[in-house]
């Protein structure tokens, strides 16, 4: 007996010796389990208490169920475990809330405690041989000679590496605060700027004036929210006799022959230096600074600028914003206003019918739907008109508004969607809006139909009447009598005033996420980096939707992080486009160049002027392509060595959509050839079948027949008089269809008296 017993405490020594040396440390104790203990007097951390995490972003790692290196030791010194009493005490485990709790304290809530649980007990169930100190405690346990308790520090060990975030989130947090965005751009800290504000409504010379002392700097960037508007910046200075460059994602253009660049430089808003040093910086459309997607590059040019004078430009409601914020970084704002240099006014009287309009008219439509059926509408009354929308290339725009300016050219007539608003000089006299409500992303990411708000009506409807067009006093009106009052309502409505400026992470943060958690997605390092980030009052994150679907996209594609993020900042999202994205970065994984041959096999090159209305969105979307392989050759030098040739074809293509563009009356009535089943209502592609135009006039439809009270119009007014406008019946064969109608009616009327008088008969025979 005391030999037995001399054995088992030589057993029992020896366990305990290599626990201490193999086991990791246990978890603190919490004081409620430790009786008597009084913890020491700290500082309250409710001021700096972190955001609550959502945990369901932790995506569980996957443990090697390797053998134990000690091999079988634990089992040589105890004795095979049980793996039925092994359940029973770890689901005892599991229901002890004092393990819960200390879990909680370890960074466990409830989910992931219970992941952590799960994937613990299936590593202990399904190894044969586990270490030897975790096999020794479960031994002890389950002979009674220890506690349940003593599993805790193993299972924190497990969970840990199933979770590696949990070791790190002191300094997930410290790489997620963003809540002093200003100290990320040190050189422009490093200097004194001066910020003017040109303050004022579309066509009050506000750019103007700020691009004046950009043009008398030594040196200057132009930071602007389009394409088009960097060309004619860069077009402006250089004719000017200042030499000037241009840069934007998809295009480098030096005007020194050396390729030497030169001391200005206009760029959209994305592509700017926040290191290169200027003398005059200007940000056009500040007011973007909020919008959901793009917030972020406004707030970067105007923290991260290393320019003596930063001139921004944009609507007086965000005077007083961005004057809060430079406030952040010591800098006073100083503010010009402007007024609107032609006037403009509302019309007492909706346009109706496509019949009264006139020269000088542009309908803004807020959908390709609408666009090609007015267009039709108006080509069947014997006018030509001028075509602009947002997924045309360049190129065609201009070509487009180059024929509605020139006032030798017949077409007199703008049909555009709200991208008139920016970037273009129109030569508009009235603005006429065939509907108010357009297609929007919300904070969300979700896409919803939304009534246009009083900036977005301003904007548009300003083009009417510019200071440089031959109309020197703008109208703007509706094409349905119902929306007028609304937008007399919105106009009347002071703007909105900008509240807060959009965030996103830089590629730097994500980096070093991913040195943390080197296991994690590129989609699940964004969401975990936004769960995580703190911003001030001032600030929002800016929606990354699109972001993660493209790294969701490429995500089975093997990249390292350095080549994969370019190819999800690329912001291309159409069906051809994400094809385009996937097979760019599959051919890049495989380290083979992507040709001049290798793309014009793909876009199937030389391409035809399109047929029909398919066949014009699909040269859009190949354009769209060969945009992003400009995008990418600018990141990717060596992989992508093409680009001129690429940029040569391009300029072609364009010249093909152009074509199509002036014959689009022709190739919307091809499409609707091969598709005679289309009713009233045009299925040619665009946002989908039913337009935003479309369910708004459903809606004023419903609210109408409500409202209507019996007899106060016939049907065949209302249906006539609403064919009539929409162009899709002339008054001839209205009245034409009046006569048929009356005739059938009174052929009906005689077969229906006769039917009645021979029922008659038959009853009174029975």
């Amino acid at each position: 007996m005391a030999l037995n017993r001399c054995v088992d405490l030589l057993r029992r020594r020896c366990c305990s010796l290599l626990r201490r040396a193999v086991a990791p440390p246990p978890a603190p104790l919490s004081s409620a389990s430790v009786p008597g203990f009084a913890p020491p007097l700290s500082r309250s951390s409710s001021d700096r208490t972190p955001r609550a995490l959502d945990t369901s972003l932790f995506v569980p790692v996957a443990v090697r169920n390797d053998e134990a290196r000690d091999g079988a030791v634990g089992a040589e010194l105890t004795q095979p475990l049980d793996k039925g009493e092994i359940l029973k005490v770890l689901n005892k485990f599991y229901k002890r809330k004092e393990m819960q709790k200390l879990a909680a304290d370890q960074g466990l809530d409830a989910r992931l405690f219970h992941q952590a649980f799960i994937s613990f007990r299936k590593y202990i169930l399904e190894m044969n041989i586990l270490s030897a100190d975790l096999h020794i405690i479960l031994s002890d346990i389950c002979c009674g000679a220890g506690h349940i308790d003593d599993i805790f520090p193993y299972f924190m060990r497990h969970a840990k590496q199933i979770f590696p975030m949990l070791d790190c989130m002191d300094d997930l947090r410290k790489i997620s605060d963003l809540r002093v965005p200003a100290n990320w751009y040190p050189e422009a800290r490093a200097i004194q700027r001066k910020i003017v504000f040109h303050a004022g409504p579309t066509n009050s010379g506000k750019t103007y004036h700020a691009i004046q002392r950009y043009l008398e700097a030594k040196s200057g960037v132009y930071c602007g929210p389009l394409k088009l508007l960097a060309h004619e910046i860069f077009e402006k200075s250089n004719a000017a006799g200042v030499p000037c460059d241009l840069v934007t994602g998809e295009e480098r253009t030096f005007v020194d022959p050396e390729g030497k660049q030169s001391n200005h430089v206009a760029c959209t808003i994305e592509m700017c230096s926040v290191t290169t040093p200027y003398e005059v910086a200007v940000i056009d459309e500040i007011q973007m600074i909020r919008d959901p997607s793009r917030g972020w590059a406004w707030t970067r040019a105007l923290m991260g600028l290393c320019a003596e004078e930063i001139h921004v430009c944009g609507e007086a409601a965000a005077i007083n914003f961005i004057t809060e914020l430079m406030f952040t970084t010591g800098e006073e704002v100083e503010v010009h206003n402007y007024k609107r240099l032609t006037p403009f006014s509302i019309s007492d009287q909706a346009v109706e019918n496509l019949d009264n309009l006139e020269p000088g008219d542009c309908i803004v439509c807020f959908s390709k739907n609408d666009i090609y059926s007015v267009n039709r509408q108006i080509e069947i009354r014997g006018l030509e008109c001028a075509v602009i929308y947002g997924s045309l290339p360049p190129g065609t725009k201009l070509a487009q508004a180059k024929k509605f300016n020139d006032p030798d050219d017949p077409c007199k007539i703008l049909v555009a969607t709200d991208a008139i608003g920016m970037g273009l000089n129109l030569s508009i006299r009235r603005i006429i809006f065939n509907s108010l409500v357009k297609p929007s992303v919300n904070e969300k990411g979700e896409k919803e139909l939304v009534t246009i708000s009083t900036s977005q009506a301003l904007q548009i409807a300003g083009r009417a009447g510019r200071f440089s067009s031959v109309f020197k006093e703008g109208m703007v009106t509706t094409m349905h009598r119902d929306d007028l009052p609304v937008l007399k309502e919105i106009l009347s409505r002071p703007v909105d005033p900008v509240e807060t400026a959009g965030l996103h992470p830089t590629a730097e943060q994500i980096e070093m996420f991913a040195y943390h958690l080197p296991d994690a997605t590129l989609s699940n390092l964004i969401d975990i980096f936004v769960s995580l980030s703190q911003v001030d009052g001032l600030y929002f994150v800016c929606n990354i939707d699109d972001f993660k679907f493209l790294a969701d996209m490429i995500q089975h594609i093997p990249l390292n992080l350095r080549s994969r993020y370019p190819f999800v900042c690329t912001s291309f999202l159409k069906p051809m486009q994400c094809t385009g994205v996937l097979l760019f970065a599959r051919q890049f994984s495989r380290d083979e160049p992507l040709t001049f041959d290798w793309v014009c096999r793909h876009i199937k090159w030389p391409l035809v002027a399109p047929k029909n209305i398919k066949d014009l969105v699909h040269l859009e979307a190949v354009h769209d392509v060969l945009d992003l392989y400009l995008w990418l050759s600018y990141r990717f030098m060596d992989m992508f060595p093409d680009a001129n040739l690429v940029r040569e074809i391009q300029q072609e293509l364009d010249g093909i959509i152009q074509v199509g563009v002036r014959n689009i009356t022709r190739l919307i009535r091809a499409t609707e050839a091969q598709s005679p089943s289309s009713g009233s209502e045009s299925k040619t592609p665009g946002l989908g079948p039913q337009s935003p135009s479309l369910a708004l006039r459903r809606a004023r439809a419903s609210k109408s027949q409500a409202n209507m009270k019996e007899g106060n119009r016939t049907t065949e007014h209302s249906l006539g008089s609403r064919l009539v406008q929409e162009g899709l019946l002339t008054p001839e064969l209205l009245q034409q269809l009046r006569k048929e109608w009356s005739r059938d009616h009174n052929q009906n009327g005689n077969f229906t008296k006769g039917t009645a008088a021979t029922a008659n008969k038959k009853k009174k025979k029975k």
